[in-house]
């Protein structure tokens, strides 16, 4: 395993930290602490407790990561606009 090789773990948004940090439980019951990419900054991608994410993890530091997709999720209602009317 090289040095650029990242490890890639789901996980679920447990906690918000102050200063873009987040405690996410991974999908082994693992907790790490971790923080958002600079391209989800850039793009104002907002994470939310109860999210999904993928997690980008050092081999050399399993208990820190990044933070570099966030998972759509339903919206409550479909997440659609309603009918419209025609108007005569």
């Amino acid at each position: 395993m090289s040095k650029e090789d990242m490890i890639e773990l789901e996980g679920v948004v447990v906690e918000m930290l102050p200063e873009s940090r987040f405690r996410v439980k991974l999908d082994n019951n693992v907790e790490i602490l971790a923080y958002g990419s600079g391209k989800m900054k850039m793009h104002r991608i907002r994470v939310l407790v109860g999210d999904r994410v993928t997690v980008e993890m050092s081999p050399y530091d399993l208990t820190k990561g990044r933070i570099n997709f966030r998972h759509p999720t339903a919206q409550p209602g479909g997440g659609s606009r309603p009918p419209q009317h025609k108007r005569r």
